[in-house]
């Protein structure tokens, strides 16, 4: 008779399968399917991403815009879809960074997760950054009003130090371990989901002023490829992060099995949920050339259909809903950075890679994290700006997998069944998943005001919020000098460091596509430098 779900025998086939790949069981291993899905479902946040950024969607096409909502999900799932059978194949932590490892060379698969990394990284600074756009409105409603007068710089300045304290808080909570991360956000999620799915029905059905045709209403605004694809940025910001419960993989049981379900199922709600919460919205504003000239975000609509009390109450769920998802970001990027130093890849590994023994956790990983995380606020300029390097770091570092992938199916790969698998639909799935990516890198790049605007673009108020203090980078779209600088340092550190590390060797289990990799002893394991 098979062990039951969670058991010491569960638990020690799992490590016994970790073994495989040369790595020891460090972290606790603890999450099942719903807490493994529910933390992808909280990376992608969709309540986090539409108050980030709705106001842009709304402002580009007005109600068009959440047309853009399902092309995004069709092709973040396609590319799920293959991300799930390498999960699958590789249940290790680092999801991008460890498939790349197993399909490409080394410095690929290095330069592929130093990007991926600091888009973590940036990923985890604009969502802290997003948490004040609800909490400050509710605790205005709460009583607090001295948090919400005043603005331009002195909004800027309150909305700082809320971050900040975000920040420092969520590191605290993933220092103390997964398990108190997943209570957290396993409880999060409950009410994120029917928080934004009661709410939008009770807008529907008491509060649609615009009727259900605003799908079709751009106030005046022209509807053409250039409108819609910058339109797009709201739908691309959110659903990224699906691979968390790849990277978390260390930390589930039975993750061949587990960790693909999770991975689609995050993307399957979030669309489901998210495209509630648009819907009913947009169809609350009770003007939409109002809206769409003081850009409006949906703080503005809750504000103006609903009393003091019931908005406030609705902002504190939202504002609970992106504080859960600030800690799945920090989860997901603590693991990646882990697991890169476990393999003696990054400066100062030895230190990164350490796990307490009574917290089952890389306590230094999460500091240095949180330390990197609060750079951009040395000159902050809201989430929206920091949103545009991190959300196209994601999809480059996506990009680059995907191209490894492609790669090794070129090769035959995969020669061994996995849990779940593709079977002759890979290479289809991979090659219209490259297409996708490809394209949104190109849209990401593009210059525009609305989603890669130039330094000297941003201001407000009659103030540059992003001022590079060089003439000539202030006249360069953000994108191209956050994206130029990252993979400068890195390419500085991996030409004079990096590459004459030993990093730690390949291992592939037994029979496992031997022939895409260096396979070789876990005894011959290369041990972090600091």
């Amino acid at each position: 008779m098979s062990a039951s779900p969670g058991t010491s025998s569960d638990h020690q086939t799992d490590a016994a399968d970790l073994a495989r790949f040369g790595y020891k069981q460090e972290l606790k291993r603890g999450l099942g399917l719903f807490s493994s899905w529910a933390v992808a479902f909280s990376y992608i946040s969709p309540s986090t991403g539409i108050f980030t950024l709705f106001a842009l969607g709304l402002t580009t096409l007005g109600g068009v815009f959440i047309w853009t909502w399902p092309v995004v999900a069709l092709g973040q799932f396609i590319i799920a879809l293959n991300f799930a059978e390498v999960t699958s194949h590789y249940p290790v932590a680092g999801s991008v960074f460890q498939w790349t490892k197993y399909m490409a060379g080394r410095t690929y698969s290095w330069f592929n997760g130093w990007v991926y990394l600091f888009a973590g990284i940036l990923t985890v600074t604009a969502v802290v950054a997003t948490l004040p756009l609800a909490l400050i409105p509710a605790l205005n409603g709460l009583g607090w009003h001295s948090l919400g007068q005043g603005s331009g710089n002195t909004l800027l300045h309150t909305q700082l130090v809320v971050a900040l304290i975000t920040l420092v808080v969520i590191t605290v909570l993933n220092i103390y371990g997964v398990r108190l991360v997943a209570l957290i956000n396993n409880t999060g999620v409950v009410f994120e989901i029917l928080g934004m799915v009661v709410f939008a029905l009770i807008l529907m059905a008491f509060h649609n002023h615009q009727g259900f045709n605003v799908v079709t209403n751009s106030a005046g605004i022209p509807v053409n490829g250039s409108t819609f694809l910058a339109a797009m940025f709201m739908s691309l910001f959110v659903i990224y992060g699906f691979d968390t419960a790849s990277t978390l993989s260390e930390e589930t049981r039975d993750p061949r099995r587990t960790a693909p379900k999770a991975v689609l199922y995050s993307i399957i709600g979030a669309f489901i949920i998210g495209g509630v919460f648009l819907l009913g919205t947009l169809v609350a504003i009770p003007n939409m050339h109002t809206a769409i000239s003081n850009a409006w975000s949906p703080v503005n609509i809750i504000e103006a259909n609903f009393s003091t009390g019931f908005a406030t109450l609705y902002l504190l769920v939202v504002s609970a809903a992106i504080f859960v998802c600030c800690l799945s970001i920090m989860a997901s990027t603590i693991r990646l950075c882990f697991g890169m130093s476990r393999d003696n890849t990054l400066p100062i590994s030895k230190l990164l890679s350490r796990v307490s023994p009574r917290l089952h956790t890389p306590i230094w990983t999460c500091v240095v994290i949180a330390l990197i995380a609060a750079v951009p606020f040395l000159q902050f300029s809201g989430a929206t700006t920091i949103a545009i390097g991190a959300t196209a770091m994601i999809y480059f570092s996506y990009f680059m997998g995907n191209i490894a992938i492609l790669r090794a199916r070129t090769r035959g790969w995969p020669r061994t069944k996995a849990p779940f698998r593709l079977g002759g639909w890979g290479m289809v799935v991979n090659i219209v998943g490259l297409i996708y990516g490809g394209a949104m890198l190109v849209n990401f790049a593009w210059p525009r005001i609305a989603s890669n605007p130039k330094p000297e673009q941003t201001v407000v108020a009659g103030t540059q919020l992003v001022d590079f203090h060089i003439d000539f980078l202030n006249k360069i779209p953000i994108l191209w000098t956050v994206f130029v600088f990252v993979v400068l340092i890195g390419v500085i550190y991996y030409l004079a460091v990096g590459r004459r590390k030993e990093f730690a060797p390949v291992i592939a289990p037994a029979g496992d596509d031997a022939p895409l990799v260096s396979a070789a002893p876990p005894s011959q394991a290369a041990q972090p430098e600091g």
